[in-house]
């Protein structure tokens, strides 16, 4: 048998296990070069993903505030009592021991207690995570009954809440009570030792509303939301939020992008269990931009007080600009009850009393006689008549078979276009709109506007506006058209649909002399409001036919007029009353419109009034319901812009 050397190179094990030796090493060698020099940046993103977590918290929103600088909507601190789960680690590990030594005790004496035939082969211990879950809510129980004994609250802490908490939010603060009250918020503070006890006072903002109810419905409200995926960096650390505030309603939500707050960032290194470590890096948040509106909260809280318990709706608006003034729909509700949240008691209340509708633009109703302004306009373009056209109202009008019927009993007599607006005669508007047709009629009223919505900036604006035609009924109600449909269009009844937003624009743009408003609620500059152009045409009448249709909208706010009641020494005012018929949640009912302008004699200010009766026995009128409310916002109009309602200054 041959003998080999085992100290010779010759020997081919040992070869072997040498070349096998200098692979190895040389593809350990490649692998940490690879990982060290060229891979580095991928294994530094896998620690980051593995390590670090970033929290994210949305600044605050910005204020939103009248046009003279009234806060109409600002920032309140938010208090919470909180705490931080990962101070409460070695409670929970104490507690957990007590806990899971206590079930396993149980469930020993039931071992025990079972025949010996029926026992299992070995006594059953009690489940960890169960332990784990009972022991944490054991902790933070304790300190919920800590902060109801010293504060009087009797608030209660769900273990889903908790759950959810703890997989999804785990380095946020826990809140064991929410919105403090200043009282809570000092006692707290008082007795809590910040070396004794793991609770802490957590500030937030909430909305807060100076005005309460005032403007509720266009100010609109915010929700508190988890910010959207795309707000979320997509580099793969785990990231945790603080809710955002996103505006649900009104200016808060149009204005939304503008309002809201630049997001902060903080940048946390965390241990393997997923808790604090270390604060790598932070970012604040910061405030998002302040919103000017045209609203005069003066004017609103005169035109809301008006109003008062009635269910309706008030828009005043600046002639020249289209600048929103007043805007009010009732009713409304407290937007200091819907922050920081909307209590579900609250929701149904103020859902049982219809109030979350926006009255001004979200519904529309039948315009009354305040359309006769209208049909004036259309006749008198037309030729259809002219400024000396009479009729002689004896209180009926016979069309075919049927009767129209005048809303004065005995009739109006001789009448002619000045006293049929003065007096709302509907004779002189059923004869003389069905021999213009419906045609024309519809016509003007589309170049008023009143089949679109006018794109004031808050949402919900309603499209269901029907300016009727012969087409549409056809379509909509299956029908042909039928002189009938043309009188009571005439007098702004039928098939007419429109808001009261609409119809302030349209007393605006009849001061103006043109056709279009377009309505704003942010407010402008001189420079801005001097530029406005609202897209119209002039209205296309003679010098004597506005001296005509002038006169009867002065006379209407006069001694004998219909909105006799409107009248203030000094400020002369043009107008128009309706009285309309409408069918609301299952019975007839009436409204009451005024709308008008002021001074006549230099147009400033354009008020639109709609008062909804709600029963059957309410027996409104435009000249008694709704005028003396639009009243109310002119006299205040003088109080706050003298100057421009033509009365001399103080200083003068």
């Amino acid at each position: 048998m041959s003998q080999f050397d085992v100290h010779k190179g010759e020997n081919p094990r040992i070869l072997l296990f040498l070349w096998l030796v200098i692979a190895s090493a040389g593809v350990l060698i490649i692998g940490l070069a690879w990982s060290q020099l060229i891979a580095t940046n991928e294994f530094k993103e896998l620690e980051k993903r593995q390590t670090e977590r970033r929290i994210l918290k949305p600044g605050p929103r910005g204020d939103i505030y009248d046009r003279n600088g009234n806060l109409l909507v600002g920032n309140r601190p938010h208090y919470s009592a909180a705490v931080y789960l990962d101070d409460l680690r070695k409670e929970f590990r104490k507690e957990f021991v007590t806990v899971r030594n206590e079930a396993d005790a149980t469930l020993l004496q039931v071992f025990q207690e079972t025949p010996i035939d029926e026992r299992p082969d070995k006594p059953p211990i009690a489940n960890r995570s169960d332990c784990a879950w009972t022991a944490r809510m054991n902790v933070i129980q304790r300190y919920v009954d800590q902060i109801n004994q010293i504060t009087g609250r009797s608030d209660t802490l769900s273990q889903s809440k908790v759950m959810r908490h703890f997989n999804e939010k785990l380095l946020l603060p826990l809140p064991l009570a929410e919105d403090l009250s200043p009282d809570h918020y000092a006692r707290l503070i008082e007795q809590l030792h910040p070396k004794n006890s793991p609770i802490q006072i957590h500030t937030d903002t909430a909305r807060y509303y100076p005005y309460g109810s005032a403007a509720s419905h266009t100010i609109g409200y915010v929700q508190n939301v988890n910010p959207d995926a795309d707000e979320i960096p997509s580099d793969g650390i785990k990231t945790f939020t603080f809710k955002k505030k996103r505006g649900k309603t009104g200016l808060e939500r149009s204005f939304d992008e503008s309002l809201s707050g630049s997001t902060g960032t903080e940048m946390w290194r965390v241990d393997p269990l997923g808790f604090q470590d270390t604060r790598l890096k932070m970012s604040p948040p910061k405030q998002g931009k302040d919103l000017i509106t045209s609203i005069d909260i003066d004017l609103q809280i005169a035109a809301e007080t008006a109003l008062g318990e009635r269910t309706g709706a008030v828009v005043a608006i600046d002639v020249r600009t289209g600048e929103i003034l007043t805007i009010a729909s009732h009713p409304n509700y407290d937007l200091n009850d819907l922050s920081p949240f909307i209590p579900r008691t609250t929701f149904n209340e103020i859902n049982e009393r219809g109030a979350w509708l926006n009255r001004t633009l979200q519904l529309s109703y039948p315009p009354g006689s305040t359309f006769k302004l209208i049909t004036s306009i259309a006749g008198l373009r037309a030729g259809i008549f002219d400024t000396e056209t009479t009729h002689d109202c004896q209180g009926v009008y016979r069309l075919g078979n049927r009767i129209f019927r005048c809303h004065a009993r005995y009739g109006h007599r001789i009448t002619d276009l000045a006293a049929a607006i003065e007096g709302s005669c509907n004779v002189f508007y059923y004869s003389e709109g069905l021999n213009m047709g419906i045609d024309v009629i519809s016509a003007e009223a589309k170049r008023f506007g009143l089949d679109q919505k006018t794109g004031i900036e808050v949402p919900y604006e309603t499209s269901r506006l029907v300016v009727p035609t012969k087409d549409w009924k056809r379509e909509h109600i299956g029908a042909g058209w039928v002189p009938g449909d043309t009188a009571n269009t005439a007098i702004g009844q039928g098939f007419l649909l429109v808001t009261p937003l609409q119809m302030a624009t349209v007393i605006a743009s009849i001061a103006r002399g043109e056709t279009r408003t377009i309505p704003t609620l942010k407010a402008l500059s001189r420079e801005e409001g001097m530029q406005v152009n609202h897209g119209g045409e002039p209205i296309g009448l003679t010098q004597k036919q506005y001296q005509k249709l002038w006169e009867g909208m002065q006379r209407v706010v006069s001694p004998d007029g219909t909105g006799r009641l409107i009248q203030i020494d000094g400020l002369p005012i043009a107008g128009k009353t309706g009285t309309a018929d409408f069918r609301a949640h299952g019975k007839d009912v009436n409204l009451a419109w005024f709308i008008g302008f002021a001074p006549a004699n230099n147009p400033q200010i354009a008020v639109a009034v709609m008062v909804e009766g709600t029963k059957s026995s309410d027996s409104f009128h435009g000249g008694s319901t709704a005028g003396p409310v639009a009243k109310d916002v002119f006299l205040k109009f003088i109080d706050k812009y003298p100057e421009r309602a033509g009365f001399p200054t103080a200083r003068e």
